[in-house]
């Protein structure tokens, strides 16, 4: 059989051809769920790590010390968007990591715990056998390979609850009803990656919590998987009544780290390593932590807590593509018809500051000349207000001034 030579499209071909295919300008990104840009604080955040806390955090010099205390403000900042406390954060590489040490953990968690329950005459906690793992059948891979993985060396038995046909939920009773004397572990993932269906997490939990109040019975650990839903929703792990919160930065604009909250590491809530090494994380999660990541994956929780405080009514007005900015200085509005700088600043019970320039304070109420120059909207700029800090402020002074802000604009939208 000869080879056909491809003949050169005709006109009304290479008009189709042309037409059909969108320029790159044109292209309009809509994979969101897969990975999100990094936000250009974030950027500013890891780069000024890069430059000043390139030092091992473990170091007790200048350039380490700056390190661990760019670590321990990023665990503050992660724990603060979960609801938790910095000690229930872990830091890891990536959800997959973070996954995968929950699962493990519950394997070995009973595994000693059968080994006590053994050794101690006359106990009888029906936890015999392998552990028994449940999750769904929607489950990201992380979860669902290493499930695979467990139930095929014969390390653990699993069952995979399907989601409902006609809510594409796992429901409730069917999760419950999949319970063992043997089940160590629930894993239900928040939302889904593909339907972008919530999953009944409080509810589960609310059931689990009961049958752990037999003293017969193994603790039941709960586990999901919140990648997809942070920076969508509300999210909050006391609330969720988990034991175990996986978050993944590069869903919600951070860098490609991720970190596992465990409410009580090691104390109220089992946690096991993989790996062992030099000690870090409390020994939990060994290896010398990734500094820069870790500082950009605190910032964009930080900003994500910021705007779920305002409900989305915050505007930055300092940040701009390719300017660095003071790091003690923000401008920001936040945004209502009745919520101008100098009215809530003139409302607040704590904050002391202003609108612009101390030296521009005869200009009244208007708008700052200065923001309107770089681009701000009029309606945005009257919000305004800056905030600088100072050596003397201390974490607790920033929580406090949200509050009083967030307290200030409620009372004000109240009057309105």
């Amino acid at each position: 059989r000869h080879a056909r030579r491809s003949a050169p499209p005709t006109p009304l071909e290479s008009t189709i051809i042309v037409k059909c295919t969108p320029a790159v300008k044109h292209q309009i990104y809509m994979d969101y769920n897969a990975t999100t840009p990094l936000e250009p604080e974030v950027i500013q955040a890891i780069s000024e790590a890069l430059q000043d806390a390139w030092g091992n955090p473990s170091s007790n010099y200048i350039a380490g010390a700056k390190a661990k205390a760019t670590i321990n403000q990023s665990r503050e900042n992660v724990a603060r968007m979960v609801g938790g406390k910095a000690e229930d954060i872990i830091f890891t590489s990536g959800g997959t990591e973070a996954n995968n040490m929950v699962l493990h953990t519950a394997v070995e968690h009973f595994r000693r715990s059968s080994r006590a329950a053994g050794q101690r005459e006359g106990h009888r906690n029906g936890s015999g056998g392998l552990p028994h793992i449940i999750t769904s059948n929607v489950e990201h891979d992380s979860v669902k390979l290493v499930a695979e993985h467990l139930q095929k060396e014969g390390k653990a038995d699993v069952t995979y609850v399907p989601v409902s046909k006609m809510t594409a939920r796992v429901e409730v009773e069917d999760v419950i009803a999949a319970l063992r004397p043997n089940t160590c572990l629930v894993s239900i993932m928040l939302a889904n990656n593909e339907t972008g269906v919530i999953m009944p997490i409080p509810e589960i939990s609310q059931r689990i919590k009961c049958l752990n109040k037999q003293q017969e019975r193994l603790r039941v650990l709960l586990h999901t998987d919140a990648a997809q839903a942070l920076g969508k929703i509300r999210v909050d792990a006391c609330e969720l009544g988990v034991d175990y919160l996986t978050v993944v930065g590069h869903k919600f604009y951070g860098p490609r780290v991720g970190a596992l909250f465990v409410n009580g590491p090691g104390t109220r809530t089992p946690l096991y390593p993989m790996l062992f090494g030099g000690g870090q994380e409390r020994n939990f999660r060994p290896g010398t932590e990734n500094t820069a990541m870790i500082a950009g994956l605190g910032k964009v929780c930080f900003l994500l807590r910021m705007r779920a405080v305002f409900n989305n009514k915050i505007r930055f007005n300092s940040h701009y593509p390719g300017s660095d900015i003071l790091p003690n200085t923000c401008n920001v509005s936040i945004l209502g018809p009745s919520l101008q700088g100098w009215r809530v600043l003139s409302n607040c019970r704590k904050l002391l500051a202003s609108v612009g320039a101390a030296c521009h304070s005869d200009s009244g109420n208007r708008p700052s000349h200065i923001l309107l120059s770089c681009g701000v909207p009029s309606e945005v700029a009257a919000g305004a207000l800056r905030l600088s800090v100072g050596r003397a402020t201390t974490k607790a002074d920033v929580d406090a001034v949200v509050e009083d802000l967030r307290e200030t604009v409620r009372q004000l939208e109240e009057m309105d």
